[in-house]
Parts: structure tokens; sequence; C-alpha cells
């Protein structure tokens, strides 16, 4: 499926459509938050994150235990928001609605998978740690990959802004 951009920012003047700077703004972050539907209720739940880019896709890796809600709605409700925020800078004024400030933000909607296979998660895993770390080579004990849950966000829409 190729990523749809969003086309519908209101303002058009702060869109970040090339793919490079909107690459370069995700490898540096750390932090996403993953917006899931649980029956009429938005539960959010920020995740250390890896990622990459391949076949033309954004694809992030995230962990965590193969129990509790997140675990639960990545099976039963895969359709997910997610957002990820940064280069945050306040800019001062005199007056208080003067104020404002500079960032980055990357928003948009994708489906989560759960990764089952062994040598698929420790590359997923060595994906994400390498985004956390700088470091790209890990190894694992085969209890730990037992217990872990990686999860797999397949990106569907995007949409890149700055100030």
């Amino acid at each position: 499926m190729k990523i749809r951009y969003n086309n519908e920012m209101r303002r058009s003047d702060r869109e970040i459509k090339d793919i490079l700077q909107i690459k370069a703004f995700i490898q540096k972050e750390s932090i996403m938050r993953i917006g899931f539907y649980d029956e009429g209720e938005v539960f959010i739940v920020p995740v250390n994150y890896g990622y990459i880019f391949e076949n033309e896709k954004h694809v992030f890796y995230f962990h965590g235990a193969k129990a509790g809600r997140k675990y639960e709605l990545a099976k039963k409700a895969p359709d997910v928001g997610f957002e990820i925020d940064g280069n945050y800078e306040l800019l001062e004024a005199d007056t208080a609605c003067d104020y404002s400030a500079k960032f980055q933000s990357v928003i948009g909607n994708g489906r989560l998978s759960l990764v089952e296979n062994q040598e698929e998660k420790i590359k997923d895993l060595n994906i994400l740690m390498k985004q956390s770390t700088g470091k790209a080579a890990w190894t694992y004990e085969n209890k730990m990959l037992d217990g872990v849950a990686v999860f797999r966000l397949e990106v569907e829409k995007l949409s890149c802004k700055a100030k």
C-alpha cells in the first residue's frame, strides 16, 4: 500500500513534504504516542520506537508485555493513530497572547501487527535499540524473546508540520 500524505492541512505553509526532512526528524526522536480506539474511549500510550523506511513505507516498531490493554487492543483494534513531536522552543513576547513556539510534529494513521517469528523479533528489536542507543547489534535470550510482544506499525497516512 502506498502511503497517503495529508493534503488537508489548514496551514499548508507549515507542512513539510520533503521525505528526507520527515525521515531525519523521525530518526532523531525517540518517543511516539499511539492512540487506540477502545469501544467509545481513546487510549493513548507513549512508547519508545524504532523506525525504518523501506519500499516507500514508513514502519515503526515498539515492544511491550504480552498482556494488558495495549497488547489486547493491538489484536482487537489494530487500526491506530500516532504522533511524534519535538524541536520545541518557546518564543517569548511582551504579552501572553503573543507568546508562541517553534516545533515539529508527525501525525498519522496505520495498522498494527504483532511480530511472532523469533528471527524477525530480533531484527525488529535491533531496529528499536538502534533508535534508542545508536547500537544495532544486540543479543537476546530465548526466554526474553518468548515473553516480549513486538509491535509493527505500518503507516497508511502521515503528515509532518513545523513552525
